[in-house]
């Protein structure tokens, strides 16, 4: 709707018109997702990795020698990444027991059928 259309027996129509073009930003602005901006990745040196972990220095160093721990090497110093770190920890979890006897119990399940398929064909 023109703006010069405008008058005082169609202002319903204007009014109805521009309810409709705000809806139509509103959905727009709705559906937008936030933009993600990419953080930087500092690294971090062997006392910050140290607290992160909750290890010694001499620990961090026994786990670097054997290749253990993700790290990054410039000259004779090491570098972390603290993202790195806290996903090397996350990938030791420990199963809950509730989850060892899930798994078994599924576990039985399938060898169990497995078993009584060959004794059936036997």
């Amino acid at each position: 709707m023109e703006a010069n259309e405008i008058s005082f027996e169609n202002l319903p129509k204007a009014v109805a018109h521009l309810v409709s073009e705000i809806a139509k930003i509103k959905f727009l602005v709705e559906r937008k997702e936030a933009v993600k901006i990419p953080q930087k990745r500092i690294p971090i040196d062997i006392v910050e990795a140290c607290r992160i972990i909750g290890k010694a220095k001499p620990t961090v160093y026994t786990l670097v020698r054997k290749r253990l721990i993700p790290c990054y090497k410039n000259g004779k110093k090491l570098y972390f990444f603290e993202d790195e770190l806290l996903d090397w920890i996350s990938q030791g979890r420990k199963k809950t027991m509730q989850e060892i006897e899930a798994e078994a119990k599924l576990d039985f399940g399938k060898n169990f059928k497995k078993i009584g398929a060959n004794l059936n064909k036997n």
